[in-house]
């Protein structure tokens, strides 16, 4: 029986999760990821040496790790000093070199998954530095991923200030996709960052693969606040230019009371609504689950429980 293969869009600790529990199913999987972001660690080795966004990479080759703990918990490990150190992730700062002598963050990223024993593809967006843009409804223009969320503004839309050059080996890889799926995580400035390209809608609107979107469990603030599922969705089918989102992958369960009243005091975050009948008029199929886990005293997605719900749609495809 032929391999099924995935390819998977996004970016950041969302992208990252899933990522954990897919990579033990027997299937093959091609990570697609942002490089767009400027803050942190990641904003700084950007603006100092002029390249692509590392940060959001260095999660994901950390998460398709299979080697133990400890070294992946080194990939994660943060400086802490006086000097300009201070604050810079290992795995950042080894993107970075290895970026500086192949000058190809696409031969880095692979390089650095031989050594973390990383069975997947891993492929960057675009090998430029790019600057995210957001058009807020009143017409001002927003440059920079942090300040776009910062902001809290409502957006008209989510565009670059470059032209992105999309890497060729991924409009390949959605078109041999068995399933497209679109990561939770930060909707406009992990997400859309991806679908925004026009050579990467295009390909994903073409191919003969679904398209699954798992939805966020939590609205995200300055970016996504009191959406529901069915807005989510009508905002990725916006940019993608038709509706092409087969299923929607949506959190149900009922959790300890205080704890969302802590996330929505402290946070400004609140659970997503499933609107079902505005759903089922945009001709999603739902899959509805609990998805979250509240082990450590936080919500978050279970990446096993999601990772189940996708290998379970895929071998009934």
């Amino acid at each position: 029986m032929k391999t099924k293969k995935v390819v998977i869009l996004g970016g950041g600790t969302g992208l990252s999760n899933i990522l954990n529990g897919l990579k033990s199913l027997p299937i093959e999987i091609t990570a697609v990821v942002a490089v767009s972001d400027d803050g942190a660690s990641t904003g700084r080795l950007r603006r100092e040496f002029s390249i692509p966004a590392v940060g959001d990479i260095r999660k994901v080759l950390t998460n398709l790790s299979t080697l133990p703990e400890d070294i992946k918990n080194f990939m994660e490990y943060r400086l802490s000093s006086k000097s300009e150190l201070n604050g810079h992730a290992i795995g950042n700062l080894l993107l970075t070199c290895l970026l500086e002598e192949s000058k190809s963050l696409k031969t880095s990223i692979a390089e650095l998954g031989k050594l973390l024993q990383v069975k997947h593809k891993v492929l960057p967006l675009s090998e430029d530095y790019l600057t995210l843009c957001g058009e807020t409804n009143d017409g001002e223009i927003i440059e920079g991923e942090e300040k776009i969320t910062l902001a809290g503004k409502k957006y008209k839309r989510i565009f670059y200030k470059e032209e992105p050059h999309v890497c060729p080996e991924i409009i390949t890889e959605i078109k041999s996709a068995d399933l497209i799926i679109l990561s939770a995580g930060s909707l406009l400035t992990s997400l859309i960052p991806n679908i925004t390209c026009k050579d990467v809608s295009k390909a994903i609107c073409k191919s003969k693969a679904d398209t699954m979107y798992v939805c966020n469990a939590f609205t995200q603030p300055g970016e996504t606040d009191k959406c529901t599922v069915s807005d989510h969705v009508n905002i990725i089918n916006n940019y993608l230019g038709e509706k092409v989102i087969d299923v929607v992958v949506a959190n149900k369960g009922n959790y300890d009371k205080d704890l969302i009243k802590k996330y929505k005091k402290e946070e400004k975050k609140e659970l997503v609504k499933v609107d079902h009948a505005k759903i089922t008029k945009l001709g999603c199929k739902l899959i509805q689950a609990d998805l979250l886990t509240d082990e450590d005293g936080t919500l978050k997605h279970d990446s096993l429980k999601i990772s189940s719900i996708i290998f379970s749609y895929l071998m009934q495809k």
